[in-house]
């Protein structure tokens, strides 16, 4: 059982911060969960990084493999690790996340995170609108929608899925982009920002079109945002946006009114 170079440089210190119990109350386990976690929080441990295996720590530390399966299994539970049986134990990616309160480009998204972004249009269509569709965006009946499919993707991982309707009065050429200069979201602000978007959030599994295009199981949970959006009082746009769970997280910051503001309302 060899243990990598990389490690071996690192054990004499690992073994002094995790066997220090004398200067410190706290379980031997939950030592070695904190180190193995500074070290990633770091950048000491890069994401996709093979750590030891439980013999490995074992050896390496001289404590019983109890204790190193609980903070790997924390450690794993908490999204810090990524444990694949017969393989190893592999330092997670970390989530991207995706701000819940505005509409940003997704491509910009993953160049600020030093990531590369490329896409793929799966589809781009005119089609029957829905009978729903077509009375919120007041289509005529049996009107017609354009219809998109966008996969994209950061350093070549399948993050996004897009499906998104398009009202023609909104933006008429939105059928004749190719889309490989400009993403779809970038396209569409070009042409006019909304004065109004609805957003709802919801959890989901995934069907066999998700699975296939983001490269995906059936057990994996899949984050949905439903967006809305509305131009001088004329419904848009509908995106039906998908991520994978494990690869994505959404979220948002802001000031909550107060009590007097609300009243003033």
């Amino acid at each position: 059982m060899r243990i990598s170079s990389s490690f071996e440089n690192d054990a004499r210190r690992m073994r002094h911060s995790v066997l220090s119990v004398a200067r410190s109350p706290q379980p031997i386990y939950l030592k070695l969960k904190n180190y193995i976690e500074q070290q990633i929080l770091s950048g000491a441990w890069k994401p996709d990084m093979r750590i030891p295996s439980e013999n490995q720590f074992v050896e390496m530390l001289g404590i019983s493999r109890m204790t190193v399966h609980r903070a790997l299994r924390e450690l794993t539970a908490d999204g810090h690790l990524v444990r694949l049986h017969g393989v190893g134990t592999f330092v997670a990616r970390r989530k991207a996340r995706s701000a819940l309160l505005e509409i940003r480009s997704i491509a910009e998204e993953i160049k600020e995170r030093g990531g590369v972004h490329t896409s793929e249009l799966h589809l781009l269509e005119e089609e029957p609108a829905s009978p729903q569709l077509a009375v919120a965006m007041g289509l005529p009946t049996r009107g017609n929608v354009y219809h998109s499919i966008t996969v994209h993707r950061d350093s070549g991982l399948a993050i996004q899925l897009s499906d998104r309707h398009v009202n023609p009065a909104f933006a008429p050429d939105y059928i004749r982009q190719d889309f490989k200069d400009i993403t779809p979201s970038e396209y569409l602000l070009k042409v006019a920002h909304p004065d109004e978007v609805e957003h709802v959030v919801e959890a989901s599994m995934p069907d066999e079109q998700v699975q296939r295009l983001l490269e995906i199981t059936e057990s994996e949970p899949c984050l949905v945002l439903n967006r809305t959006t509305w131009v001088k009082g004329l419904l848009a746009t509908n995106n039906r946006i998908v991520w994978p769970g494990s690869r994505h997280s959404i979220g948002g910051r802001f000031r909550p009114m107060s009590h007097a503001q609300r009243t003033m309302e």
